[in-house]
């Protein structure tokens, strides 16, 4: 997280946040785009083949990028398979000297300026020519020119309007919205990569389920239901699948998921291959804070606490949500810490993902970890949460230890800018973010 300075405005004011509302209604489409990456990789070869067979021709084709509604299947169409020249000889390879490659379908050049698709993208498949026979019907949902991949359209407010809100900002993503932002980015993949013949085509829907309920874990019957209606339409994926039930509810079906956030290794595995996530299994993020508190936080003093408790012996507690699935997470790290002979010192806080809720919640538990001397907190949170609980916790000039541990964007400056500045001055950890750039 990057600190903001002592003189920041801890609630910025109305419009502050133009280029952060823009970062915001980006997330989702970022989550998306990744979650195609993801895709790529189950459809593309990892490795660059030794000979590819290339063609001179080039086919181009045209298509929408909207839809709505429930059965809407949107097509989005560009080049796909379009190659050009031969195969590449290297230093010292069999290609000679003088070879080209093949084109990135639909964007012109050639495969020896570069091996991604994408220009910087290390996650990007290779870039590769293809010529023949693509399999046909490989799997559910995929023919010789088609990969349907459904997507769940729920009109309720979420996490993102939440923090729009928080900050200020006017977001709405509407359902419209959402579908055209995925059918934009797909009609951007079908140009631009390799789909050996074949074009991504996603079926939309109006689920019947609730993204918040799920995520409580509840709204089962509804998440069964919607993965029944993703069945009917014979598809290879769904692009949605960001909640538990709705996750487990796919696999069952065996239908690749993607977006299931923060759930264990176990629950991964028992899955696989139908679970893909965006994020790190809380397996290895419960290794990793467990590794982080044996090595710098036990056995030492609270020496970046605020007034009051600042260089006090460490009470450290832990705060989570009371899912059970990450809750298996919580008592795993609790097991590593006893392999140690470590233990928390206060019993772990457990609050709910309530969007409605989340305020009260805070002001109940601010006064509880007041009450009990705990100086230093290990935060699994949601990014919303701790917007909440830094404000409470400085009404009540308390400033703790808070360890970020990276998860759900809470180590994202974004969304730190929400957070009480003052309260961040004591807020450190660990993060396996990138540098983060300042373009809009």
């Amino acid at each position: 997280m990057v600190m903001i300075p002592a003189d920041a405005p801890s609630q910025p004011p109305r419009g502050y946040f133009s280029v952060w509302q823009r970062l915001l209604r980006g997330y989702g489409p970022l989550a998306v785009l990744a979650a195609l990456l993801v895709l790529m990789s189950l459809l593309v070869p990892s490795k660059v083949q030794s000979t590819t067979n290339a063609s001179t021709t080039k086919t181009s084709g045209s298509g929408t990028a909207s839809g709505t509604g429930s059965g809407t299947a949107t097509t989005v169409a560009g080049t796909d398979g379009a190659t050009t020249g031969g195969a590449t000889g290297g230093a010292g390879g069999d290609g000679g000297s003088g070879g080209g490659a093949a084109a990135v379908p639909g964007a012109g050049g050639a495969c020896a300026d570069r091996t991604e698709q994408v220009i910087g993208d290390p996650y990007s498949p290779p870039c590769i020519s293809f010529n023949g026979d693509n399999g046909g019907a490989t799997a559910n949902g995929v023919n010789a020119t088609e990969i349907h991949v459904s997507y769940r359209v729920l009109n309720e407010k979420g996490f993102q309007q939440t923090l729009a809100q928080i900050a200020g900002a006017s977001l709405v993503d509407t359902p419209e919205t959402i579908t055209n932002t995925v059918s934009a980015l797909a009609e951007y993949f079908n140009k631009n990569f390799q789909f050996y013949g074949r074009k991504l085509v996603f079926d939309f829907y109006d689920g019947v389920g609730s993204n918040t309920q799920e995520l409580l874990g509840g709204g089962v019957d509804k998440a069964e239901a919607d993965a029944d209606t993703a069945q009917s339409k014979n598809v290879f994926a769904d692009l949605s699948a960001t909640s538990e039930p709705y996750g487990d509810a796919l696999a069952k079906r065996q239908i690749i998921g993607f977006g299931v956030p923060y759930l264990s290794r176990e629950w991964m595995s028992s899955r696989a291959p139908y679970s893909w996530s965006l994020a790190t299994d809380c397996s290895i993020v419960t290794e990793e804070a467990s590794d982080y508190a044996l090595k710098k936080l036990f056995d030492k003093p609270a020496a970046n606490a605020g007034p009051g408790i600042q260089g006090k012996p460490r009470v450290i507690t832990a705060i989570a949500p009371d899912n059970s699935w990450y809750q298996e997470c919580v008592n795993a790290g609790r097991q590593i810490l006893g392999q140690h002979g470590k233990d928390w010192q206060v019993e772990p806080i457990q609050y709910q993902l309530d969007l409605g809720t989340m305020s009260n919640q805070a002001a109940n538990i601010v006064p509880k970890l007041q009450s009990e001397g705990v100086t230093t907190i290990v935060c699994g949170c949601d990014p919303i949460f701790p917007v909440f609980f830094s404000g409470v916790a400085a009404r009540a000039g308390y400033y703790p230890e808070f360890i970020n541990l990276g998860v759900a964007l809470d180590d994202a400056d974004i969304v730190g800018q929400l957070w009480n500045q003052e309260f961040t001055k004591h807020v450190f950890g660990i993060s396996s973010l990138g540098d983060e750039s300042n373009q809009p």
